[in-house]
């Protein structure tokens, strides 16, 4: 077992100049010390708490001999004067902590982006790719539910999904992407394990270790689509990861901040739209507007790019009321059709639950002539 104590000199004098947790880790990793960046992250808070009845309670243990574990959540103290409920303020990870290792991150490998030049095209088509409420964090157990899930599932269905989509399309002359992100990329918002408004999920991993994961997920998708094409990304905000799903936009755009094959439209607008050739794209997350006044909602939002076009579609997402699955077919209305797409996450306890476990699992994208309109829509579909 580590003892941290032999370090805890010169890991605060590290963090001191300036080291985020990640390069710290390095540092010992070059003498021969194996501590990992999560592990000194934790003891820097814990060494810089403030909190007295904290301290007065891991020295109760010390001095009663016990071997408390290296982290600790919470505990609680009786004396014979109080007994007090600690909670342990160490395991938690700011927002600026994370932010601090992401910048060490891109110091250590600050992309260059060399810009891609590409032939020109003369049948040029659009290719929308859609991770449709990928819910990377929650779980779901196969003996309860039928269809296990985690992060790792996650991660696999949305790398194989993106790499189906792409083989689909091949046929297809591809000169644009559209790459929509946000629509619930990760299953929670907070430490609390809760959505946004506050509903308790089901989770697999730490709040701050499926951000990372969602990041360079999402960095190596989008590496994989400039292989193919430029690439436009528009962020949907989403009732699951409303906060994070920015943080985790926003920080999409930096690292691709160098490229002039990546174009980024990340606001927290609940509608965004594309235009294409006569084609109109509006993408949302559906737990807002009612369906059959988004038409008319994208007429007055996008009222020039409405004039221009003559094929508009707004694809959809999340679904709600009785509809709580993933798949619909959609709805033609006067100048717009809507349609809802599949997702590839599992069904976790409650909605297995509720019955609604039974659609299709899979990843889907559409492919857009510049003069006929969606020409093809492709489905990756897994069992």
């Amino acid at each position: 077992m580590t003892n941290w104590d032999d370090y805890k000199e010169e890991i605060l004098q590290l963090k001191e100049m300036g080291l985020g947790s990640r390069k710290i880790a390095k540092h010992f990793a070059n003498k021969g010390v194996v501590l990992s960046d999560d592990s000194i992250r934790q003891h820097i808070a814990k060494w810089n708490k403030t909190n007295p009845e904290g301290d007065e309670f891991e020295e109760t243990l010390r001095d009663a001999n016990f071997q408390f574990p290296e982290n600790w959540d919470y505990g609680w103290l009786k004396s014979e004067g109080a007994s007090v409920f600690i909670r342990n303020g160490g395991n938690v990870v700011s927002f600026e902590e994370m932010r601090e290792d992401f910048i060490n991150e891109l110091r250590d490998f600050t992309p260059t982006h060399v810009p891609i030049k590409r032939e020109k095209i003369t049948e040029p088509h659009l290719l929308v790719v859609d991770l449709a409420d990928l819910h990377i964090g929650k779980l779901a157990v196969e003996e309860e539910t039928g269809d296990g899930y985690s992060v790792d599932v996650a991660v696999k269905r949305a790398t194989k999904g993106v790499s189906g989509i792409l083989d689909k399309a091949g046929g297809f002359p591809i000169d644009k992407i559209l790459f929509v992100v946000g629509n619930d990329i990760l299953h929670t918002d907070n430490a609390g394990k809760t959505t946004t408004k506050g509903t308790p999920q089901d989770v697999d991993g730490k709040w701050w270790q499926n951000y990372v994961i969602a990041r360079k997920l999402y960095v190596g998708v989008i590496t994989s689509l400039l292989e193919i094409a430029d690439v436009h990304i528009v962020h949907n905000p989403s009732n699951h990861d409303y906060v994070t799903g920015f943080m985790l936009a926003d920080s999409l755009s930096a690292w691709f901040r160098n490229s002039d094959n990546v174009t980024f439209d990340i606001g927290m607008a609940h509608r965004k739209y594309f235009k294409y050739g006569v084609n109109l794209i509006g993408t949302t997350h559906g737990d807002g507007a009612k369906l059959n006044d988004l038409p008319l909602i994208m007429a007055n939002e996008a009222k020039q790019d409405w004039a221009d076009t003559a094929f508009r579609y707004i694809y959809l997402h999340h679904l709600h009321h009785n509809k709580n699955f993933k798949f619909h077919a959609g709805n033609d209305y006067h100048g717009a059709n809507v349609q809802y797409l599949r997702s590839p996450s599992g069904a976790d306890s409650w909605h297995h639950k509720a019955g609604y476990s039974l659609a299709p699992k899979a990843v889907e994208g559409f492919v857009h002539h510049k003069e006929y309109g969606q020409v093809a829509r492709l489905i990756h579909l897994f069992k």
